[in-house]
């Protein structure tokens, strides 16, 4: 490999690569080199990276690479090197035919940041073709008359190579008649012509025969011969003569065939035979004989095949008139092929990214492609641009070559794949236009994060379901793809030193099916929530979390309890005068329900009674009262039970044991209830006693109480909004309001107790023996009642008179409070 004389020679290569144009679009030089046609695959070019002043590592890190402007690769890069090697071998003649020079363009491209280098290969010519002549045997007809110095065309050699390795001059071998004289044509192209020494006579030597050569100025030189016979024909005094020696025509590339391209004529001054013309192609090309014929009596040049500017331009055509005696004359006829738009332009894709990550930043590079148009003038220029709206761009390299790049963000979510038309025009009249189609596919990035359907999953499961059961099931959606897509749930760990959820559920990673653990009591975890994270499977993994509240709907496994009467005693004693009227309030018995809802709701009935017609039971207020007046007639000692029921399917009930004494006064009522046949047991005297020094202690304090109620009362009345928010001590009781709290249950503000309803217990210090109890009911405001109102069954009771005042003021003798 040599350098060309034109450029600056470096050592141990052919010629200087120049920086030919960046994205910016700043041009430069080409840079030029030059390699033998026919070198061996892995030859020696140029070293591109000491062109560039880069070394074998920035051009690997850069992706350095050589991108063809045409669509086969003769050359290839080693990014380690930066050696520019032959890929295949290049034929001149088969890739260039006879033009010169022979180039091979192509451009050395670079990433981050994007550069582009224009260069191009020369081919030099080797002497691989010798010289060879259509005609082994070529026959000439001279008339005996010819003068010495006549010159005579003689058929050319046709050799494929150029420059010094093509055809450089004719000799023939030695003969007393003839030499041979080379000529050159316009072109550059060699023709020989014949030129007679001395006359000729017919009788003395009827032919002449000789060997021409046509030799090449290769190294070394390749030759090629024909046999040349010169028959001698009887004189003939006129030649024929053409109206002009050269013929120039202009005919357009896109002239059907058969269409006349030129008329040449000749005449004779001869008479008769030798005054008849004929015309003829001179056989000095092959090329030409298939392009053209000619009417041999008329003249007329047609067309034989279509015409390719970008083939060939123009056309050297040798027309040969043979009168009937044998005399010749030889014109030229130069044909000009004229350029018509009729090569729609081509988009060559030189590099293609199919599969592009939608993480790519803009001006990443998806595409190199040039646009070529084998036309010339404005039907060769060209341009560039995208069909519809997409985020991609195009962007100038160089001459005609361009690279697609993005213009902004890509998102695969939104879309998949882009189907981007590159359209190339050019500037002819009319204008044609061909299209491209580029797939440009987009492989997931993980960022998108799992979204869950719902921010909030509420599931319901029964108290005291079994382990295993499922409750429900998660759902988690991600627009990525792939790993990046695939969901997995977890339940998030909860703060340290909480109560963990994880005992109670667990969540399926793969299908967010929640299942329970255990079985739960809904008087002990009535819901709870727990935190879900769904997960997805990219690198680094994204995820979401929401809230999973899980309601344990109620069984009904809880009976309902009784506050009042104590569940532990035998019976809750109670006291009614026979002058009792109907509706008179006996007793409130009390229960509550650890279920909620409807298992919750309590109905109270009289289940057994000494005299049922005597006493009835509020539905839902629990309180016995007297169904009508009591009198004479009824027993003394009444036992009544009261069935306390909830609503649950199947309902759970509960019994309270009521014992009823019907006295006169109250003198009499602990004889009563303590002679108890039923109980089996006689008071002893001693208890008697001590029974009646407690009564006469209560009566005093209950008097005691009663003044002190009616100074409460008068300062009450006095004080007005400054005592009212100040109230008076309440009366002793045996439970307060949190006294009513056990086991875990609040009465006060979660069983089913309401407040209106709650009593206080009177008992004195014997009634552990006696069984002998008062009721105290403990009523709310006068504002609360209007607000609640009173059950149909219940009698309302004055907050003036409760239940031990009313006893009070009969003359009954009634036990003191503690």
């Amino acid at each position: 490999m040599k350098p060309r004389k034109s450029e600056e020679p470096l050592p141990g290569r052919a010629g200087a690569l120049i920086l030919v144009l960046c994205l910016s679009g700043m041009g430069a030089e080409t840079a030029r080199y030059s390699v033998p046609e026919e070198a061996e695959r892995g030859s020696f070019v140029a070293n591109i990276a000491k062109d560039l002043g880069l070394t074998g590592e920035e051009l690997l890190a850069r992706q350095a690479r050589v991108v063809p402007e045409g669509e086969k690769q003769y050359l290839q890069l080693n990014q380690h090197t930066g050696d520019l090697v032959v890929r295949e071998q290049m034929d001149r003649e088969e890739l260039c035919g006879q033009s010169e020079p022979c180039l091979v363009r192509f451009q050395v491209l670079l990433e981050n940041p994007l550069q582009s280098f224009r260069a191009e290969v020369r081919l030099a010519d080797i002497n691989d073709h010798a010289p060879v002549f259509l005609n082994k045997e070529i026959i000439l007809k001279m008339p005996e008359s010819a003068m010495p110095g006549t010159r005579f065309l003689l058929e050319s050699a046709n050799d494929p190579d150029v420059g010094n390795n093509s055809l450089q001059h004719y000799s023939i071998s030695s003969n007393e008649y003839f030499h041979v004289y080379t000529q050159r044509r316009n072109d550059g192209g060699r023709y020989a012509e014949l030129v007679l020494d001395r006359a000729l006579d017919r009788e003395q030597q009827a032919e002449v025969a000789f060997i021409i050569t046509g030799v090449d100025g290769g190294t070394p030189p390749r030759s090629g011969t024909a046999l040349i016979r010169v028959v001698v024909l009887d004189i003939n005094d006129n030649i024929p003569v053409f109206t002009q020696t050269l013929y120039k025509v202009s005919v357009m590339e896109n002239s059907s065939e058969n269409s006349i391209v030129a008329v040449v004529s000749a005449s004779d001054l001869d008479a008769g035979t030798n005054g008849e013309i004929v015309y003829s192609i001179f056989q000095n090309s092959e090329e030409n004989l298939q392009t053209f014929e000619i009417n041999p009596e008329t003249g007329h040049i047609r067309l034989k095949k279509s015409l390719d500017y970008e083939e060939k331009k123009t056309y050297e055509i040798d027309v040969q008139a043979i009168d009937g005696g044998g005399l010749s004359t030889h014109c030229k006829v130069e044909v000009q092929v004229k350029d018509v738009n009729d090569n729609v332009p081509e988009v060559i894709v030189t590099s293609l990214t199919s599969t592009l990550s939608e993480a790519a930043p803009p001006d990443t590079v998806v595409a190199l492609f040039n646009v070529r148009d084998r036309d010339s003038g404005d039907n060769g220029r060209t341009t560039c641009e995208l069909m519809g709206e997409q985020p991609f761009r195009i962007t100038l390299l160089a001459a005609d070559a361009y690279a697609l790049v993005t213009s902004e963000t890509l998102d695969r979510e939104q879309v998949e794949e882009y189907n981007v038309t590159v359209r190339a025009r050019d500037e002819g009249s009319p204008a044609l236009s061909a299209s491209k189609n580029l797939l440009v596919r987009l492989f997931d990035v993980n960022d998108n994060a799992p979204t869950f359907t719902q921010a909030i999953y509420t599931m319901v499961m029964s108290e005291n379901e079994p382990a295993g059961r499922s409750l429900g099931r998660l759902s988690a959606t991600d627009p990525d793809a792939g790993e990046n897509a695939r969901v997995r749930y977890s339940l998030v760990p909860p703060l340290t030193g909480t109560l963990t959820a994880a005992s109670f559920v667990s969540v399926d990673a793969e299908s967010g099916t929640v299942r329970s653990l255990r079985p739960l009591d809904y008087e002990k975890v009535p819901a709870f929530e727990v935190r879900v994270r769904a997960a997805d499977g990219g690198s680094p993994p994204l995820s979401a979390q929401a809230v999973l509240r899980i309601v344990v709907r109620d069984e009904n496994d809880n009976a309902p309890v009784l506050l009042h009467p104590a569940p532990d005693s035998s019976a809750a004693g109670e006291l009614v005068p026979r002058w009792a009227p109907s509706g008179y309030l006996v007793a409130k018995v009390v229960a509550v329900d650890a279920d909620a809802g409807q298992n919750a709701w309590l109905s109270y009935e009289l289940a057994k009674a000494t005299e049922p017609a005597l006493f009835r039971v509020g539905l839902h207020s629990g309180e016995v009262r007297t169904a009508r007046a009591v009198t004479e007639r009824d027993a003394a000692r009444q036992r009544l039970i009261v069935l306390v029921r909830d609503r649950g399917q199947p309902p759970r009930s509960a019994t309270a044991t009521l014992a009823v004494a019907l006295v006169d006064d109250f003198s009499d009522a602990f004889h009563q209830l303590g002679h108890d046949p039923a109980s089996g047991q006689q008071p002893q005297i001693a208890e008697e006693e001590m029974l009646t020094t407690y009564l006469i202690v209560s009566l005093c304090c209950v008097s005691s109480l009663f003044l002190l109620s009616v100074l409460v009362l008068t300062a009450n009345t006095l004080c007005k909004a400054r005592v009212r928010a100040e109230l008076p001590p309440p009366s002793p009781r045996c439970y307060a309001d949190e006294d009513f709290s056990s086991d875990g249950l609040g009465v006060g503000s979660t069983g089913t107790l309401s407040p209106a309803y709650r009593y206080e217990m009177c008992m004195t210090s014997g009634s552990g023996r006696s069984e002998f109890r008062f009721l105290r009911p403990i009523l709310p405001s006068l504002h609360s009642n209007a607000e609640a109102g009173l059950d149909k069954d219940e009698e309302p009771l004055r907050h003036s008179q409760p239940a031990c005042d009313r006893e009070a003021q009969a003359g009954r003798t009634a036990s003191p409070p503690f």
